[in-house]
C-alpha cells in the first residue's frame, strides 16, 4: 500500500498511530480498519433501530440516542436519520433534525444551541484523496464542521468538510457550502455565498 503513496502523502500517513487516532487527528487513515468498521456497524445498527421506532416511543428513542450521541438533551430527530459514528456529533441544546438527514461524522461535527436542520441535509466531514492511485488504497481523511448557535440550514443543503457556519446564519435550501459562512448572514447557492447581512 505504502509504495504507491507520493512523498507528500506519505508524510501525512502515520503508521505508528492507530487508524482511529489518525482519523481523529485529520491525517490520512485506513477506513477499512477493523476497529473503525465495527464502530460504524454499531452506529448504523442504532440508526436502523431509531428509524424503525415511531415518535410515540419517546423513551426508547431517547435510549438509542443516548447510545449514539452520548447525549440527548433537547435533541429531536425525525426519522430516517443516518450517521457514521455518532460519538463525533457534539450537540448543543434544542437541536432539530428534519427527515432524511445524513451526517458523515468521521471528524467532530459541533452543533450549537437552537439549531434547525432541514430535511435531507447532508453533513460531510469525510474526504478522499484526489489522486486515483491513493484512493485505491482505502486511505481517506476528514475535517471538522462547526455550526453556531441559532443557525437554520435549509432543506437539501450539503455541508462540505471543514466549513464553519457562524451564529444566527441562515443557509438557503439546496445550497452547497464549501467555505465558511459568517455569523448573521443569509447565504445560498452552489457554491454557497453570502447574499446579505441579516438585520433586525
Amino acid at each position: 500500500m505504502m509504495r504507491i503513496l507520493s512523498d507528500a502523502l506519505r508524510k501525512q500517513y502515520h503508521p505508528m498511530k492507530t487508524e482511529k487516532e489518525k482519523m481523529l487527528s485529520g491525517a490520512l487513515y485506513n477506513a477499512a480498519d477493523s476497529e473503525l468498521a465495527g464502530e460504524r456497524r454499531a452506529a448504523h445498527g442504532l440508526c436502523l433501530q431509531l428509524n424503525a421506532l415511531p415518535e410515540e416511543q419517546a423513551a426508547e428513542r431517547s435510549r438509542i440516542l443516548e447510545q449514539l450521541f452520548r447525549k440527548t438533551s433537547n435533541v429531536f430527530i425525525q426519522s430516517p436519520f443516518f450517521c457514521d459514528y455518532g460519538y463525533n456529533i457534539r450537540l448543543g441544546e434544542n437541536v432539530y433534525f428534519n427527515v432524511n438527514c445524513v451526517v458523515l461524522d468521521v471528524m467532530p461535527v459541533v452543533i450549537g444551541n437552537n439549531v434547525l436542520i432541514g430535511p435531507s441535509v447532508q453533513i460531510y466531514t469525510a474526504s478522499h484523496p484526489l489522486d486515483a492511485d491513493t484512493r485505491r488504497t482505502a486511505l481517506e481523511s476528514a475535517k471538522s464542521i462547526e455550526i453556531g448557535d441559532d443557525v437554520w440550514i435549509g432543506g437539501g443543503s450539503i455541508l462540505c468538510p471543514g466549513v464553519k457556519i457562524g451564529a444566527r446564519a441562515v443557509i438557503g435550501a439546496g445550497s452547497v457550502v464549501t467555505k465558511d459562512i459568517p455569523a448573521d448572514t443569509l447565504a445560498a447557492g452552489n457554491p454557497c455565498r453570502v447574499i446579505r447581512k441579516l438585520t433586525e
